[in-house]
């Protein structure tokens, strides 16, 4: 069985790209350009793992992050942030934080190799 992603980024070429890579690597992806319904996209589609941009338009996505490591549901769900504006390396160790973050620009081998070192955990 093919291990799931969800994709969360309110650029829709961005989603395209990662969407892309990702589903060449073998995996089932799923995409949200928005934060509004991630819950809902978690109980429907149970993803193995949730890749997220940190500005979602009028949300962020660390806060997100916390609401997900704070249920119990999605507690042990693997997220890795995505971010061009923000050094999120300190917030690793916060209550809350993301399982680990990518930095936008990204490099595409880098994006796959954090992506298979958090399904692999």
């Amino acid at each position: 069985m093919k291990q799931k992603i969800l994709i969360l980024d309110d650029d829709e070429g961005i989603l395209d790209v990662i969407s892309y890579i990702l589903i060449d690597k073998g995996y089932e992806v799923e995409t949200l350009s928005g934060g509004e319904e991630i819950f809902q996209a978690i109980g429907n589609f149970h993803p193995d793992l949730v890749l997220m941009d940190v500005m979602l338009g009028n949300m962020d996505g660390r806060i997100i992050c916390k609401e997900l490591k704070h249920q119990s549901e999605t507690r042990t769900l693997p997220v890795i942030l995505i971010s061009a504006s923000h050094d999120l390396a300190q917030s690793l160790r916060q209550e809350g934080a993301p399982n680990d973050f990518i930095a936008k620009p990204f490099d595409i081998d880098n994006l796959v190799r954090k992506v298979e070192q958090q399904l692999a955990a």
